[in-house]
């Protein structure tokens, strides 16, 4: 079995055993085993499971990853990320938000792990490069400023589209800066709010 093979394994085994009803409010938790969105409040979701398991396989993550998440939500795609990178820096524009995750992660022994009030769509410049950038909203355009605080071999995963309709594109970048993009799929996500927003578009 290769390397990436163990890894995966691990993500799904990992996805298995997490309770995900520990992040979403309490009238919904009986809703929690269900692979489906919830609201988690503020217009924003939690997204389906299998979802943030295929987009954490996507990213191909190890221990030596620095990772930039772009709307922290939940936590429940930050869990994920705490678990298989080696640091993580997410940015949550809501604050009510960012300290509920931040208060599950801390929870669950998580210390790799900062959390940032803020609008994602300038990035996290303090730490860049990254070796991973995840964005969990919709964007209208290609975030630049992301692109640009990745680091040469990284990879950005980032849903591109318009309201109710993107692809779950997966940028990757090599050494010499040049970018090339892959079509994942199709998903639905929230705005991305700043200038990647849909009405900016």
């Amino acid at each position: 079995m290769g390397e990436k093979q163990i890894r995966d394994q691990a993500i799904y085994k990992f996805f298995e055993k997490l309770d995900r009803s520990f992040f979403v409010d309490p009238q919904l938790k009986h809703l929690a085993i269900q692979d489906k969105p919830l609201p988690i409040g503020f217009g924003q979701t939690i997204s389906q499971p299998t979802l943030v398991v295929y987009m954490t396989i996507a990213l191909d993550l190890d221990k030596n990853c620095r990772v930039l998440e772009i709307g922290t939500g939940s936590g429940y795609q930050s869990v994920f990320l705490a678990e298989f990178a080696g640091e993580v820096f997410s940015i949550e524009r809501i604050e009510e938000l960012s300290k509920q995750a931040e208060k599950r992660l801390k929870e669950l022994g998580y210390k790799n792990i900062r959390f940032k009030v803020g609008d994602g769509s300038e990035g996290w410049p303090e730490f860049a490069p990254y070796d991973r950038i995840i964005a969990a909203a919709g964007a209208g355009d290609v975030p630049s400023e992301l692109l640009n605080q990745l680091k040469p071999g990284g990879k950005m995963l980032a849903p591109i589209g318009e309201a109710g309709y993107q692809e779950l594109i997966l940028f990757e970048k090599d050494q010499n800066n040049n970018i090339t993009c892959n079509t994942l799929g199709e998903v639905t996500f929230v705005e991305f709010k700043g200038i990647y927003g849909w009405q900016n578009k």
